[in-house]
């Protein structure tokens, strides 16, 4: 029982991990590519159309959203209600079951 809560625990850890890596990859993405355009917008036009700030805007959205996933931000819908969700869910397949043996 105790090894099975241990590697319950190493593969939540292990799967958090693995979000932030990824948020982490995003975000240096970002900020690399958004220079490159910012660069490329000044050579071009010395910021006189500061077209490169559209690309930032979109895309740091989605960063914004990566960021709340990542660290767990959620105002609606954080763990405790998953997990209530979940066990809520568990008990209706239960009850569901039993009513098909009686």
């Amino acid at each position: 029982m105790k090894d099975l809560d241990e590697q319950k625990r190493y593969e939540k850890a292990k799967t958090r991990v693995e979000i932030l890596k990824k948020f982490y990859n995003n975000l240096l993405s970002y900020i690399l590519v958004i220079s490159f355009l910012a660069g490329i917008n000044y050579y071009q036009n010395q910021w006189s159309h500061t077209w490169f700030l559209w690309a930032a805007f979109g895309w740091g959205i989605g960063i914004a959203f990566h960021a709340m996933k990542a660290y767990r931000i959620n105002p609606m819908f954080n763990e405790d209600w998953e997990e209530r969700k979940i066990r809520e869910y568990m008990d209706e397949e239960k009850d569901d079951q039993k009513q098909l043996w009686e």
